[in-house]
């Protein structure tokens, strides 16, 4: 008899809570539930939202539902992909029809509105910068490293298709981002000329470097770059960029009217760079010294177990 009387209780008492929800969707799937209450207060014995709790919603809506733009770049065939618009949430639409549940009676359902986030570079700017060439530098590394080749190749990969607006100033360690073992780098600490050079990521200061000349051959304005404290293999001395994530970082400002297209691949053991920009560029060219073919020798360091 007790728990039939139980049983008899909460069937009148779910269903009046349950029907106090709301529920909040995002791309068709529910992403929150939350109840009226949770959001009053009481003051001077009226009731009155919660403009910090409403404000602390938001923000965890808005880190669910925000998705980055991604540009367009071009293909490996030279084809243009296009880019892919993002979006954000609307949040002034979003504290309107949160304030329409919470000033209203009974349950709601409300898909969370967005607005969208268009791409920096799309693919008609793509098609109009990549048709001059205005710089390009070329070094040369040892393909049989896989580890630091296969670094290069993922920063070389960040850097392709990326675009330097008008007055825009290029930050190496921004556009890369962090060099990790969970974004993928290896470590590639090798002896060269005697000296141990580079670890987690080791390569990276091959493309820094490699940018740094080409686009000092495009007569961009040199910001920020560092040398190493000796010489390097891959660039002349003088040539090079150190960069690193809590250190050195290399950058330069596009100082032209038009877009800077930067070019960036690997070709076995050859890494280009090159940039591009439109017709109506006026460009004041460098002239660069050449990097040396010549490879010098690498001894593998084993790593500490």
């Amino acid at each position: 008899m007790k728990m039939a009387m139980i049983s008899i209780f909460l069937l009148f008492i779910n269903p009046a809570v349950q029907n106090e929800d709301l529920t909040i969707v995002h791309e068709g799937k529910e992403i929150m539930n939350i109840y009226r209450d949770d959001y009053m207060e009481e003051f001077i014995g009226k009731p009155f939202i919660s403009s910090s709790k409403t404000n602390e919603l938001m923000n965890q809506v808005s880190e669910v539902v925000h998705k980055e733009a991604i540009n367009a770049k071009i293909g490996n065939s030279g084809e243009i992909i296009p880019g892919e618009n993002g979006y954000h949430l609307y949040q002034e639409k979003f504290q309107g029809m949160f304030y329409s549940y919470l000033l209203g009676k009974g349950p709601m359902t409300m898909e969370a509105p967005k607005l969208p986030i268009h791409p920096k570079v799309d693919s008609e700017i793509l098609a109009n910068i990549r048709t001059k060439q205005i710089g390009q530098y070329v070094t040369y590394f040892n393909s049989n490293n896989k580890e630091r080749t296969h670094n290069i190749k993922l920063a070389t990969d960040a850097v392709d298709s990326h675009v330097v607006f008008p007055g825009e100033t290029f930050s190496f360690n921004q556009v890369v981002g962090k060099r990790t073992k969970e974004k993928g780098y290896l470590p590639a600490p090798v002896i060269v000329k005697g000296e141990v050079t580079e670890g987690i990521g080791g390569g990276i200061c091959q493309v820094s470097s490699t940018i740094f000349n080409a686009v000092d051959n495009a007569g961009a304005n040199i910001l920020q770059r560092f040398s190493h404290s000796k010489s390097v293999p891959y660039v002349p001395p003088g040539r090079d960029a150190t960069v690193s994530w809590y250190g050195p970082d290399f950058t330069f400002k596009n100082p032209y009217n038009q877009p800077l297209l930067i070019r960036a691949k690997v070709y076995g053991g050859q890494l280009s760079i090159t940039i591009f920009s439109s017709n109506e560029a006026e460009v004041k060219n460098r002239d660069i010294p050449d990097a040396s073919e010549e490879l010098p020798d690498e001894v593998k360091l084993e790593e500490d177990e």
